[in-house]
């Protein structure tokens, strides 16, 4: 009895500790953080939600680079689908361009020592996002760079929600097809990619290559307004607020985890008092436990108030968009869940253009025909560890 009390009290007393660690580096955070807002930009953009195609035109630009790569990625498996990508980074370095890649430390946990060796060997120069530091370890811990950049000469940029690994272009049995969106962005926007990639660079590795003029060249306006917000587990949700408020007609948002705040759902039920039509559209399947049931904390209130539920079945969806009215659209990196408004940190685009909103509808519409309609008499029946495991949702929802 004796020995379990103890046990008790330790444990007690470690949970104390970590929630005292995470509220003091969050408030050091929150002292810290900076609010950054690229301008608007003329770019051509280019949308892409299949996982094979994006990476085909993606390492073709990465063979044609001729004098530098600037890659960062939240995850980066060890498995074919790297294997080539890191190979053609192994290759430039090779032939004397400049190659940087940033991994985030939890996303690539698993990325073998023996690779970054190999990689360093061939002159790319690695490091990783975020790794945990005193004296507040818990928090920093769960503070992660989830966002995914790469610049190729200054010249092409690619953002979006594709990381690098054999499941992201469907060949994880488990997950069958992955659905996501990813940009590729050619004019005036890619010097700020460009910027944020070397902004991360600085903080992760003390080196400071932001106003060095070569990593920018002249480039030429495009067709597409756009803007790219950067965010750093802060002011997302400002973003976000701001979205759905100019709303008059229509609402989509696609994500794979859905754990709004509560100043985000409050202004998802202004709009649907306002005659807002409103849509979310989430994966069928889990791919990290508890994540997919978090968002039934939700659900029932917003189909009461009209909101449609679409859950996309055909494979993993893993898409980070927003529509509004057909007029704005915002692709990027952020889920609209906690951790990517309070702990990550992310990148978003806020395309203003009408005609590359409609090929976005499209895509949408597409996910939602290979989805179902939640309905309340699906609610009554999930099982009791499904509404269990949605309980333990909730509590633990400011990490979720």
């Amino acid at each position: 009895m004796v020995i379990i009390t103890v046990v008790l009290f330790a444990l007690f007393l470690l949970i104390m500790l970590a929630i005292l660690d995470f509220k003091l580096g969050r408030k050091k955070h929150l002292a810290e953080v900076e609010h950054d807002v690229f301008p608007k930009r003329k770019s051509n953009i280019s949308l892409f939600t299949d996982g094979g195609t994006l990476f085909k035109h993606m390492y073709d630009d990465l063979r044609e680079a001729k004098e530098h790569i600037h890659a960062l990625f939240y995850i980066v498996r060890e498995d074919h689908i790297s294997k080539e990508f890191l190979s053609i980074l192994k290759e430039k370095a090779e032939e004397g361009l400049e190659v940087r890649l940033l991994m985030d430390w939890g996303g690539s946990f698993k990325f073998k020592k023996e690779t970054v060796q190999q990689l360093k060997g061939s002159g790319v120069e690695v490091y990783f996002c975020h790794p945990p530091k005193f004296p507040h370890l818990f928090y920093s811990i769960n503070e992660r760079n989830h966002r995914k950049i790469t610049v190729i000469d200054g010249k092409i940029g690619y953002v979006g929600g594709y990381n690098v690994g054999k499941e992201y272009v469907g060949q994880d049995s488990k997950m069958g097809v992955w659905r996501d969106y990813h940009l590729k962005v050619t004019g005036e926007g890619v010097k700020d990619l460009q910027f944020q990639f070397l902004q991360d660079w600085k903080d992760d590795t003390g080196i400071d290559l932001r106003e060095n003029n070569q990593y920018y060249p002249p480039l030429t306006p495009g067709e597409i307004t756009h803007q790219f917000i950067p965010t750093n587990g802060a002011f997302l949700t400002e973003t976000f607020v701001s979205l759905i408020k100019k709303a008059k007609k229509q609402i989509i948002i696609a994500t794979p985890y859905f754990i709004p705040s509560d100043e985000l759902i409050k202004e998802l039920f202004n709009a649907l008092n306002r005659g807002v039509k409103v849509s979310v559209l989430v994966p069928q399947k889990e791919d990290h436990l508890l994540l997919r049931d978090a968002g039934f904390n939700y659900f029932p209130a917003l189909m009461q108030a009209g909101a449609t539920i679409y859950r996309f079945y055909y494979g993993f969806y893993h898409a980070k968009v927003m529509v509004i009215d057909e007029e704005i659209c915002d692709i990027g990196t952020a889920n609209f869940d906690k951790r990517s408004l309070f702990l990550n940190h992310e990148i978003n685009c806020l395309i203003y253009d009408s005609e590359f909103v409609q090929c976005v509808l499209h895509e949408i519409q597409e996910d939602m025909h290979n989805s179902e309609v939640l309905t309340p008499d699906y609610l009554k029946k999930r099982s009791f560890l499904a509404k269990g495991k949605q309980r333990v949702a909730k509590i633990l929802s400011p990490l979720l």
